[in-house]
């Protein structure tokens, strides 16, 4: 007995070695942590069962019968993060290259369906060379399995993608089907086509970095959520991330202890908004001083800055934020915020995360680039999701909300909840000096009329108190109470119940 134990400790020690020390000394050169390494930290200490540890190839072509390593290139089970259970898998790119074989993929695919069996989430770490070319087909068919688990699994359980090396080819579209996608700055890209291929095919001369590198896929394809500086500090945001989350789609988002008095007044709210419409202020600040502790999870930080979302807590429960940022575009919607937006909405509507929508926006952007690139299908996205979704919905108009863009922020007749607005707020068709110049043509060439006819505009139409007249907005509120009735309407909004007509699904404006 005491020879079978050794034996086992002996292949476990070597198992857990992956591609060796070398390639073990080689991964810390390029500034990575090894699979294992990860887990320990993305995982409670201890937590962490391990499932499939012995797994090898079958492969018998180009000498890989001689070349067999355990675990086949990809560490699979599952832990805890704070004590709540997530299945997780983190590809070894010490063995292998990470690249993605049919037992590997036969790995993954069994964490997968063990998260939907058991509704818990599932957090892949990504570093692979993509598929494995000995195995021509057999490694097709292995993604292809990992991707219809991936469209099985959204909107059950939350699936969360981190980036901590390269991703290139079919193994992008795991990620890209899963909720949230993070990457690590100069150690992660994502492409489909790589640099040599464009140089050839192309003649398109472009490094792995500025092809798909974390700065890329933060500020221009919106492909990933986030990026992160180092792989311990991608990790602890995803512990901080998962807080926010349930575990699956019949759950609850965790209700953490909170230190911030809901009845909480912030007297400097009442002069955030200046007294000349034209200028800036910065909506962040709002969604800092409304959520306990000022804790502001914010997803894709860096693209469409014009519109804020992300997760904050009221009273310990998580709510999901969608705000405009004067800040940036004066806070227009365009087809980028519109589409950043809707699929964060859509999250939160999977996982009956309540929605707060902070609005201050003048239109849509206007310009023949916006037309071009289809901003009416985008927009439509926005208004799609907002009108689909069946959670609690609060909305506070702190300044503008004018025409198209006031009909697509969570207004009343989207189903919104609660509706309110600061006594700054102008809910209109168009600012007063666009509607005069239509409306009073024939005056424009007299100051002193087009003066009056703005202020009389101004005075009938752009009150919060006209659209309150007509219920569409439930209350006019002082700023500085913005939440304690954020978080009373939140209370009142607990259990409610909405469903939508049956269908098998609608057909969202893609």
């Amino acid at each position: 007995m005491g020879d079978i134990l050794k034996q086992l400790d002996a292949r476990r020690a070597e198992a857990r070695l992956g591609g060796g020390e070398k390639r073990i000394a080689a991964q810390h050169g390029k500034g990575k942590l090894t699979a294992r390494e990860r887990l320990e930290l993305l995982l409670d200490p201890g937590s962490f069962e391990e499932f499939d540890m012995f797994v090898k190839h079958r492969s018998t072509d180009f000498g890989m019968e001689k070349n067999h390593i355990a675990g086949d290139g990809v560490v699979t089970g599952w832990g805890t993060i704070n004590g709540r259970k997530t299945f997780v898998f983190a590809q070894d790119f010490t063995v292998f290259g990470g690249s993605l074989s049919e037992t590997h993929a036969q790995k993954i695919n069994k964490v997968q369906e063990m998260a939907m069996k058991h509704g818990a989430p599932i957090i892949g770490l990504q570093d692979s060379g993509g598929a494995r070319i000995q195995e021509g087909v057999a490694a097709l068919t292995g993604y292809t399995s990992v991707f219809q688990n991936n469209i099985l699994a959204s909107g059950v359980i939350p699936q969360i993608s981190v980036i901590m090396g390269p991703s290139a080819g079919g193994a992008v579209y795991s990620p890209a089907l899963t909720d949230f996608i993070f990457m690590v700055r100069d150690s992660s890209y994502m492409f489909l086509t790589g640099p040599d291929v464009l140089k050839t095919v192309t003649n398109e001369v472009v490094t792995a970095e500025e092809l798909g590198g974390a700065k890329t896929h933060t500020t221009k394809s919106s492909v990933a959520d986030g990026a992160y500086d180092n792989d311990m500090e991608a990790l602890a945001e995803i512990r901080r991330l998962f807080d926010f989350l349930p575990l699956n789609n019949r759950d609850r988002a965790p209700v953490r202890p909170f230190f911030d008095k809901h009845d909480r007044i912030d007297e400097s709210l009442d002069t955030m908004v200046p007294d000349n419409p034209n200028l800036p202020y910065d909506m962040k600040e709002l969604v800092t001083k409304i959520a306990d502790e000022a804790d502001f999870f914010e997803i894709q930080p860096d693209f469409a800055k014009n519109i804020l979302c992300g997760f904050i807590r009221i009273e310990g429960q998580t709510v999901g934020v969608v705000a405009n940022q004067p800040l940036v575009l004066a806070g227009c919607l365009d087809s980028d915020a519109s589409r950043k937006a809707a699929r964060f909405i859509r999250f939160c509507d999977c996982f009956e995360i309540p929605i707060l929508s902070l609005v201050d926006v003048p239109g849509f952007l206007p310009g023949t680039s916006q037309e071009f690139g289809g901003v009416i299908k985008h927009g439509a996205k926005l208004l799609y999701a907002y009108g689909e979704a069946t959670v609690p919905k609060v909305t506070v108009i702190t300044r503008k909300a004018y025409g198209g863009a006031y009909c697509v922020m969570a207004p009343k007749h989207l189903r919104g909840d609660l509706n309110y607005a600061w006594p700054t707020a102008q809910i209109a068709v168009m600012g007063a000096k666009g509607a005069v110049e239509i409306l009073h043509r024939k005056d424009l060439g007299d100051e002193e009329k087009t003066a009056a006819h703005i202020a009389d505009y101004e005075e009938k139409f752009l009150s919060p108190f006209r659209a309150a007249e007509r219920g569409y907005i439930d209350e006019v509120i002082q700023p500085r109470s913005t939440r304690k009735r954020i978080a009373r309407g939140l209370a009142l909004l607990k259990d409610k119940k909405l469903d939508n007509p049956w269908k098998k699904h609608g057909n969202l404006p893609l």
